[in-house]
């Protein structure tokens, strides 16, 4: 369906995350995937949304001046939000564990946003999820942060792997935006282009 829509189109997905990609490929869109580095710095008044879209934007404003007409870069951005702070990716094994020690025996909220850019428009919109955790033991934690690779995911954990089967209890929102891509909503937004 989208594959028809877009066949004349260069899809550009900037994101490094192998969960983002994997979930773009099951939407059935071609596309090639370029990863531009920046400062992901943001104003420190910004709140939940705020920061994701703020962020997402940024991404996207890397490829500015560089798009044909044929070409549309997604980027996209996400946060775990608790306690009225953001939970972002943790800097060490250390640190890793705190961040789950602080979501145990609570709920989150996870934000993703996402940016669709062409050389003429641009649309910034998001998704939130709310995550609630049972209390985990610290060995429970331990072992999840010594077997998978924690460091590159918001609030230090994947709901796909061990610690999402053992430790999720319930969700409200979707759970591919915990994943870290709204894909229904994304699916609806490239259908109006």
């Amino acid at each position: 369906m989208l594959s028809d829509k877009f066949k004349d189109k260069h899809i550009i997905l900037a994101s490094a995350s192998p969960r983002r990609q994997e979930l773009f490929k099951e939407l059935g869109l071609k596309f090639t995937i370029k990863v531009k580095s920046i400062e992901e710095i943001y104003p420190s008044t910004f709140k939940e949304e705020q920061i994701t879209n703020y962020l997402a934007a940024l991404k996207a404003k890397a490829f500015e001046g560089e798009l044909t007409e044929n070409d549309i870069v997604i980027t996209s951005d996400t946060i775990v939000w608790h306690n009225n702070k953001p939970i972002e990716k943790p800097k060490n094994k250390k640190h890793a564990i705190e961040m789950l020690q602080e979501l145990s025996g609570t709920n989150h909220k996870v934000i993703t946003s996402i940016c669709i850019k062409t050389s003429t428009t641009q649309k910034v919109f998001f998704d939130t999820t709310d995550v609630y955790f049972k209390h985990l033991t610290i060995e429970e934690i331990e072992f999840y942060v010594e077997n998978y690779k924690t460091f590159d995911k918001a609030g230090a954990y994947g709901i796909q792997e061990w610690i999402g089967f053992i430790g999720v209890t319930k969700l409200e929102g979707s759970y591919f935006n915990v994943m870290g891509l709204p894909v229904h909503k994304l699916y609806e937004e490239l259908l109006k282009m």
